[in-house]
């Protein structure tokens, strides 16, 4: 009788077990569900601007003036982006924001690169007070030395060139800073002992220094890329002619009154934000692993 009780009993933790986890189970397939509904109510949110710009860049000019709000357009007219490159030099401005976006990634690199350097490694006296100059420049907003640098670069003549779209651009106080943090993950000691084996300065950076930081020049090289991409006040004050305007200047030109441009604009602003997209999806993980990985110091 006593072996039939405990039979029993344990029975009945069984059930209650798998009673208890059934239940766990489809609580959390409920929040799993929550979770993921409000995580693509979001992303239509953030998305729609976008979603809205490629589907109105795809409807024909007859269909921009309607009383009827249609968000997918009656017939898909895949010549919209055929006929902006024929109204347009867009090949040409393309190419300058690539060599523009391009130039100043690499010069951002390499000069955040050296200057974080020299200001970790080197043991410069006052070098603390000169990087809270270079960071307080960050405070200052580029509207407020626009004109002055306007003023400057045309006395020197450089108006309407490559180089003046690059070379104001080839450092940045937000690219120092994420390498400073970074080479705080480094041990002196490590500089030390290269400069004991003979390793110059410039060795040290190049083929120490920079291979073991390839999570903030990911996020570097992303970050600056998409920023000189989308410049737009700079090289609408600098640039005058099609040989030299960028992407962002020549599309914004194409709008006009009527709903041929409107159409082809937004076409030519969907092909112009194909690059940054790109950019982003392919860099996200660098991008974050960069931006965290200087956090924590050890």
């Amino acid at each position: 009788m006593a072996t039939n009780v405990q039979e029993n009993n344990s029975f009945t933790l069984d059930e209650e077990q798998e009673s208890l986890l059934r239940k766990h189970k489809r609580t959390q397939k409920i929040k799993k569900t929550v979770l993921l509904g409000a995580n693509l109510m979001v992303v239509v949110v953030v998305l729609f601007p976008l979603l809205y710009a490629v589907s109105m860049s795809l409807k024909a000019p007859s269909e921009i003036y309607t009383s009827e709000l249609n968000f997918f357009p009656g017939a898909l007219q895949f010549s919209n982006y055929k006929d902006v490159f024929a109204i347009a030099p867009l090949g040409q401005y393309i190419f300058n924001s690539f060599v523009v976006a391009i130039a100043i990634t690499a010069g951002q690199l390499v000069s955040g690169a050296l200057a974080a350097f020299s200001f970790h490694f080197l043991k410069i006296k006052g070098g603390e007070i000169l990087f809270a100059l270079v960071m307080a420049t960050m405070m200052v907003p580029g509207e407020a030395t626009i004109i002055s640098n306007y003023l400057q670069v045309s006395n020197w003549g450089w108006l309407d060139s490559y180089k003046v779209l690059i070379i104001p651009y080839l450092t940045s106080a937000t690219t120092i800073f994420l390498f400073r943090q970074f080479y705080k993950s480094f041990p002196i000691s490590l500089y030390e002992s290269a400069k004991i084996d003979g390793c110059s300065n410039i060795g040290f950076i190049f083929r120490i220094l920079l291979p073991l930081t390839k999570p903030a020049i990911g996020a570097v090289a992303v970050n600056g890329f998409i920023n000189a991409w989308n410049m737009y006040m700079w090289p609408l004050l600098v640039s005058g002619s099609d040989n030299y305007r960028t992407v962002q200047i020549g599309v914004s030109m194409m709008n006009s009154v009527d709903s041929q441009s409107i159409v082809l604009m937004l076409a030519g602003v969907v092909i112009c934000l194909i690059p940054s997209l790109v950019i982003f999806i392919f860099g996200q993980k660098s991008l974050v692993k960069g931006m965290f990985s200087g956090s924590v110091k050890g």
